[in-house]
């Protein structure tokens, strides 16, 4: 390959030399572990605190109501559960939307299990909650809705505020899962009305590997990792003490450069998706055109497959997805395409996430590429369909 172009940011991203520095001395001078009391357990139990109060600012919480797991998956997990379990005397009927990130799906289906009864919610063609919906089906034993605040594989951002003032009118709790949200929207848990929150590190130039639940005081939630007493007996292991110093520092940066990382992404997103437009036929946008985040562009392509697609550009060095990492080893099309769209539009979609990293120059190079890639793909099906070839 002459050229490597990374535009799946959505899956994973680079840590950032400013966090890398941060963690590099929890590996070899402050390596103690935080729930020992002598000083060298004391020392790491600081970094972690010290974490802990720079996620709590940037979403205007407690430092007490953040809980750290091993990523969004568990965070995702824990609130679904934990949540639903701990409130089960006042009801066992749940509400989330159809374009979730599997680990609620997954989730809610085990609760199903156990007796609970879930209800999941349609979206419009632009990837939005319907609200008159959800006020249809909120009932009084509705214990909790559960809404990602911007979608992993089409970038649409959901009306938070107005969803969890709905779920509270009806004495509901409200959780949502803001993986993708941190860094591209403002989050305020308190002004957004928001019972529970998800985080996870490493969409944000932070490591792999750590994640964190907000709680808000007062809400019961059973733990789902038991057997120690970290996080305030909520969440039992040893903690991560270089990746959730790591975390702490790619969340500030991330909400400090808020302002400027969003211009600069979004000019070489609008950049990308002319330069698709002129090159390319047949193509259709998923998701919101307004309100998203700038960094999320999926595109279905006419008469090709996305799998089709995505190896062929890996073979030219250039890295998307057809959907969410989580599931990118199965061969289904996205359950979140084919919740705002038709099932062909699944199966040629494919999901580009840029980075601040990003250049014109590189949008340049992968556009070429795709135009090439996709005319390719629909001689080769013209001529399978006319017989020409099989």
């Amino acid at each position: 390959m002459d050229r490597k172009v990374y535009l799946d940011n959505a899956a994973t991203t680079y840590v950032s030399s400013e966090v890398m520095n941060e963690m590099i001395p929890c590996f070899a001078s402050i390596y103690g572990n935080p729930n020992s009391i002598h000083s060298f357990g004391r020392e790491a139990e600081g970094m972690v605190d010290r974490a802990r109060d720079r996620i709590s600012k940037a979403i205007n919480a407690r430092s007490s109501e953040i809980y750290f797991t091993s990523g969004g998956t568990e965070a995702n997990n824990w609130a679904i559960k934990g949540l639903a379990r701990a409130n089960a005397s006042k009801g066992k009927h749940i509400i989330v939307s159809k374009i979730e990130h599997d680990s609620v799906l997954a989730s809610c289906k085990e609760l199903e299990k156990e007796g609970f009864e879930v209800t999941y919610l349609n979206v419009n063609a632009e990837g939005l909650v319907n609200m008159v919906e959800l006020l249809h089906y909120i009932r009084k034993d509705t214990i909790l809705v559960s809404v990602m605040a911007v979608n992993n594989e089409i970038g649409t951002v959901q009306n938070i505020k107005a969803l969890a003032s709905i779920a509270h009118d009806s004495g509901a709790l409200f959780h949502t899962d803001a993986v993708q949200a941190i860094g591209h929207i403002n989050l305020d848990v308190q002004e957004m009305g928001i019972d529970a929150l998800t985080l996870s590190a490493h969409k944000i130039h932070g490591p792999m590997g750590v994640g964190a639940l907000y709680v808000k005081s007062g809400i019961a939630i059973e733990p789902i990792i038991v057997g120690g007493t970290q996080e305030r007996g909520k969440r039992s292991g040893t903690l991560n003490v270089p990746a959730i110093v790591g975390f702490g520092r790619a969340v500030e940066i991330a909400v400090r450069d808020i302002v400027p990382n969003n211009q600069k992404i979004k000019s070489v997103r609008d950049y990308f998706l002319r330069k698709v437009m002129e090159k390319i036929e047949y193509v259709k946008f998923n998701g919101h055109p307004f309100q998203k985040v700038n960094n999320i562009v999926n595109l279905s392509f006419d008469m090709v497959e996305g799998e089709a697609i995505l190896v062929m550009l890996d073979m030219e060095g250039i890295a998307v997805s057809t959907g969410s990492a989580c599931a990118s080893g199965s061969v289904e099309p996205s359950h979140v395409i084919k919740a705002i769209a038709s099932e062909d539009d699944a199966r040629g979609a494919i999901r580009f996430s840029f980075s601040t990293a990003t250049t014109k120059a590189d949008v340049d190079y992968v556009v070429d590429t795709l135009a090439k890639v996709v005319e390719k793909l629909r001689n080769i099906s013209a001529v399978t369909k006319t017989g020409r070839a099989k």
